[in-house]
This record gives structure tokens, sequence and C-alpha cells, in this order.
């Protein structure tokens, strides 16, 4: 497919390219949003907001037209997401359908006033409101299904979104912005793209109410450090290292496939994938023999083509942040049973990856490596590999994979993380609050947190009738 121009607004700057993963080729320029434009779009996204939060039927209807206008566009969206991504299509479409989902979700979500007296005659009810506009910003794994984490619990709160994707994935974010911005009235969400600067230039706004961010913890804290300087809350989802505790009696067999794919699912580029695993000195060349063998019949390709299970990393910078830390590790002693080294082929290929033996200081261990690459480290004592697990600034998820459960949940509750599972991993309902501790994010996203973090405290006192 050849380089093509969208449609550059008024007032942008130089567009920039975006390039296909799968082959390393440009294929697309993106127009860059200018200060004269982004002022332009805030000023909007404020003018829109009183009409926009004064009617909670209204939305809920608006937003339940917004879920349909994206399940029609799912082939469309899935198909721009692969290209710019580099994940297989099925997870492409599952990324849009979930995306349908969360949006009628929150469509049905209200906040709950409630009486808050304290036996004065003066009736105090606490309710709830909107904030204002809000800055969205999101990274290149997930662009789709992390936009509606966030404009999804904005908008039901009677806020309005300026969404800024990644330079590396604009073009579904940016066909998504037009999909449901047919079912939302003007200015309620404007998607924006750019290079840096801008999103510093959006969150320190002065038009901005509150800011939400999913990426590094380097970056969060410049989002974070930026956001401070207008005194305007945010809400931080960034890295993990999440750790899975094999025990001695798990089945390999009713378990293997599970595990493997909770590290290498979207080519390892999840906050909340697997990144390490932990398993039993007795058991650990059957478990590290158990994963490179799925890892070395693993199909990977272009995700256009529907038989591809793991597509490319997504851009240059992080393949070579993945070959970095493989190579170190392999100097260190780690051996690669599976995979190992890039692909011989156009595009950002790196091969499935199962190290063992690798030192349990080295990077590849104690960072994120936002890749497909997984080390299996072994313990002879639990007590140490969940010393192990939480010895980290991280602490997103976990996991615990045994058969008996209640001895597996003993351990998971030891996990110092936002979430644990047992014998399975980085699976949410939209039911449920998303969060981290340590390094890993500040504020609540998910479930009716979601919502409640997009609104603020709102007390009315009045005498009691006599």
């Amino acid at each position: 497919m050849g380089t093509h121009d969208l449609h550059a607004p008024r007032g942008s700057e130089a567009p920039f390219e975006v390039v296909n993963p799968a082959t390393g080729e440009p294929f697309a320029k993106v127009p860059g949003c200018d200060e004269a434009e982004l002022d332009s779009v805030v000023e909007r996204a404020r003018a829109a907001w009183p009409a926009w939060r004064a009617d909670p039927a209204a939305r809920s209807t608006a937003l339940e037209a917004a879920a349909a206008a994206a399940e029609a566009a799912i082939a469309e969206l899935a198909e721009l997401l692969t290209r710019e991504q580099g994940k297989p299509l099925a997870e492409a479409r599952s990324e849009v359908s979930r995306l349908a989902a969360r949006l009628r979700y929150f469509a049905r979500l209200a906040p709950k006033s409630r009486d808050v007296g304290d036996g004065r005659a003066v009736h105090s009810e606490l309710r709830w409101q909107s904030v204002g506009p809000v800055a969205a910003i999101v990274p290149w794994n997930f662009p789709i299904q992390l936009a509606s984490s966030k404009i999804a619990p904005a908008l039901a709160a009677g806020n309005t979104v300026v969404l800024k994707p990644s330079p590396y994935t604009p073009l579904a974010t940016r066909l998504l912005g037009t999909v449901l911005s047919a079912a939302l009235p003007p200015g309620v969400l404007t998607v924006v793209t750019g290079q840096d600067p801008l999103g510093a230039r959006l969150a320190t706004h002065p038009g901005i109410r509150h800011v939400t961010f999913t990426g590094s913890v380097a970056t969060g804290r410049l989002v974070a450090r930026a956001a401070a300087s207008q005194l305007r809350p945010v809400t931080l989802e960034l890295g993990g290292n999440d750790a899975a505790i094999v025990l001695d009696d798990a089945d390999l067999d009713a378990i293997g496939s599970r595990l493997f794919w909770s590290a290498f699912r979207n080519c390892g580029q999840i906050c909340m994938a697997v990144k390490r695993v932990y398993a039993p000195a007795r058991r650990y060349a059957e478990i590290v023999d158990a994963l490179a063998e799925q890892a070395r019949g693993v199909v990977v390709g272009d995700g256009l083509d529907e038989t591809t299970q793991l597509g490319p990393v997504n851009n240059a910078q992080q393949l070579a942040v993945v070959e970095r830390l493989v190579g170190d590790a392999v100097a260190r002693g780690a051996k690669a049973v599976a995979g190992g080294g890039r692909i011989d082929r156009p595009g950002y290929f790196f091969a499935p990856t199962v190290l063992a033996c690798a030192p349990p200081e080295s990077p590849v261990v104690a960072e994120e490596q936002f890749g497909p690459v997984l080390p299996v480290l072994p313990y002879s004592d639990l007590d140490e590999a969940v010393a192990a697990a939480n010895s980290t600034d991280y602490g997103l998820g976990g996991s615990v994979w045994g058969t008996d459960l209640d001895r597996a949940q003993a351990v998971a509750e030891r996990l110092e993380c936002g979430t644990a599972w047992i014998n399975h991993h980085a699976e949410l309902s939209l039911a449920q609050p998303f969060t981290g501790t340590k390094e890993s994010g500040l504020g609540v996203a998910g479930g009716p947190w979601g919502l409640y973090g997009n609104l603020r405290p709102f007390v009315v006192h009045r005498p009691q009738q006599p």
C-alpha cells in the first residue's frame, strides 16, 4: 500500500509518517496539531461541556448510539489498527468490540447521591458533578481499548474529552473519533494527533480540568509534573513487571497454553502481561521445556494474515530495547531455549523467546521488556519466590498457578500488586477496578470507580422542613 496523505486541518503542523511494523515502511501521513489548533479544540470541548453535562438521559442515549456506530465500523477499524500496530486481525476486532461493550456499560452507569447528615437540623446531600474537559493520552499497544477505558467513563460522567493517541498509532484512533462523533454532539469528543511536545501542551493547557494517561513510568512522571503545575488531578496507568509463580502441584497440561499466552499475547506488549515466571526447582526443566515448545510452534507474521498468531514489535525503538535486553541476558549466562533474536524478514519481527538461567539482577528480569521475551527463574523456597516477585518498583498485577486453589489464593494474597489472578492472568471485567501500587499507577480505572474518578463531590446543605 502506498503512502497517502490524510487531510490536514487548518493550523496543523507538518504531517508525520506512520509506519507499518510488518514491513518497516511508512504507509500514511498524519497532520500534527499545533498550538493554535489545540487552543481551538479545547475551546470547543469547553463550549460543549454545559449542554453535555446537563442531560444524563441524553448522554446515555448518545453513548449507546456511539457503541452501535463502533460495531458497524469494526472491519474498517480493525484493519487499520492491525496495519499501524501490528497485532493479528482477530485481536484487533476484539479490541474494537470491547470498546463498544465499554461504551454500553458506562452508558448505563450513573453516580449515586446520598445523605451525609450528622444529626443537626440541616439536610446535607452528597452529589457528584463532572469536572470539565478531560485530556486523555494513550499509548501504542492498545490504542482503541485504552482510548475507550478513558473516554467511556469521562463522557458518561458528563465531561468532554480531547484524546491524543501515540504518534506510532494515530490512524485507527482518528477514524474512531470520526465514527463516534457522528453519534455525539459537536465538541464532546475530539482526537488530536502529533508528536512531542503535543502531549505536554495538552496536559498543561489551561482549559483542561483532568488528565488521564497510560504509558511508561518515565513519561507518567512528566505528565504528573506538568499537570501539577496547573493544580490539575491526574489518573496514571503505568508500566508493570508482573510475576507468575508456578506452584509445585501445577498441571502443565491444563495451564501451559494460558500461561504462555499471558506473556506473549500482543507480542508481549501489554503492561499487565506476565513478564517473569518463577518455577519450582524440581520442575524447572519441565516448565521451561513446555514454554519453549509453545514458543517454537507459534505462527509469527503479518497481522493481516488470518493465520498469524503473533505479529511484529510495534516500532524500531522498542525492537531495539528487546534486542538489548536479550543480548545482555545471554551475555550474563542466560540461555535462549526458544527464539533469541530478530526474524530475518522485513519489519520489526522478533522470535518469541524463552530464557532460562537469567540472573535475577539482569535487566531482562528487573525491567519491563514489553516484547516477546519471557525469563523463567527457579526457586527452592516458596517464600523466596514471593519475595522475588515483590522485589520490584512495579505493582500492577501478578498471578499464581496451581491445582490447590486455596493454597494458590493464599500465595496470591501476598503479592504486592493491584490485581492478582489464579490460573490465569491479565483478564479484567468491565465492572472491576483496575489500579496499581508502587510506580505502576495513580488513581483507579474501571467499573464505578472509573466513573467516580471523572467526577467531583458536591455537597448541598439546606435547612430541614419544620
